[in-house]
């Protein structure tokens, strides 16, 4: 009788014991939420360091979409990686650039027919007013054969060329300036984010991206000038480029850089509905940890008649 009294205590001891060690345990820890901007309407987007090129951020990454005239960031880049390449050799705008623009109802640089304009000054054509007239020079200056046709398809053989040689993938041009024909002129924000890493190492580059406003005289005397379409410049501290992008199929596109201290960041986004500038601010409130600019940021303005993109 006094054992199975013990044995019952011994038991009850245990359940005691038990019980305790169920209630100092504590309950694992939920699963983190994956840490990045919140509200970026893009369908496509990526931010990397413009240092290592290391993924900081993304949103579909390698899913090819069209990328209007973030095109143009190639262009300039076949033109600035061309061995020997003279800034200040004069290139004669055609009637033809003059008539593709209209044809197409593209953003211009409103180039004039005769004028001789250097290939640096085509540079800030392309990337500030987003140039196809620009670009449709550079493509004809560059490309190789006896036709002006012929030079432009070579030059967008070069751009994929390169694109291949830089690996990067789900990407193929098209065209020389974003307008595509056919609908196969698309890449990834994953590429065009370390095309764009490739890009800032060029200083003709990072100087012309980071303009917000040129005058540039050309050599019968009159003088062009231009806006940059990216509203971030001038807007967002730190902010130092790179290139705007619209058209029915692509949507709002935007590439963009900035820097602050030693840290610089890189960011696409692609078919942006909402607002591209004011996402590209929230993405970089996060990387800087900066709280609400984007709440409060207001894109720069361009002055009336200047060329959006």
């Amino acid at each position: 009788m006094s054992s199975g009294f013990t044995g019952v205590r011994r038991l009850a001891a245990a359940l005691t014991t038990t019980a305790a060690l169920l209630v100092v345990v504590p309950a694992a820890p939920a699963q983190a939420a994956p840490a990045g901007p919140s509200g970026i309407s893009a369908k496509g987007a990526i931010l990397i360091d413009g240092s290592s090129g290391k993924v900081l951020w993304s949103k579909a990454a390698d899913t090819s979409r069209q990328m209007a005239s973030t095109t143009k960031i190639m262009t300039a880049m076949v033109v600035l990686d061309t061995k020997g390449v003279n800034l200040k050799r004069k290139v004669t705008i055609k009637k033809q650039y003059r008539s593709y623009v209209a044809a197409k109802g593209a953003s211009t640089a409103d180039l004039r027919t005769g004028d001789k304009v250097t290939v640096g000054q085509l540079l800030y054509a392309l990337m500030l007013p987003s140039g196809c007239d620009a670009a449709y020079a550079l493509a004809d200056t560059f490309g190789s054969g006896k036709t002006t046709a012929a030079r432009t398809s070579n030059f967008i053989a070069k751009m994929n060329s390169k694109a291949k040689s830089m690996h990067l993938k789900g990407t193929h041009y098209d065209s020389f300036d974003g307008i595509s024909a056919k609908g196969k002129n698309y890449t990834t924000p994953r590429s065009l984010a370390l095309l764009t890493k490739h890009a800032l190492g060029n200083k003709t580059f990072r100087t012309v991206v980071s303009t917000t406003k040129t005058r540039q005289k050309v050599s019968n005397g009159r003088t062009y000038t231009w806006y940059n379409t990216n509203k971030l410049l001038g807007a967002y501290k730190g902010a130092i480029g790179v290139k705007t992008g619209t058209s029915t199929p692509a949507g709002p596109c935007l590439v963009f850089a900035a820097k602050r201290g030693d840290r610089m960041v890189i960011g696409v986004l692609l078919n942006d509905k909402a607002n591209r500038f004011t996402d590209a601010a929230k993405v970089l409130d996060w990387t800087y940890g900066v709280k609400k600019t984007a709440t409060t940021f207001a894109p720069r303005s361009l002055p009336a008649g200047a060329p959006t993109d």
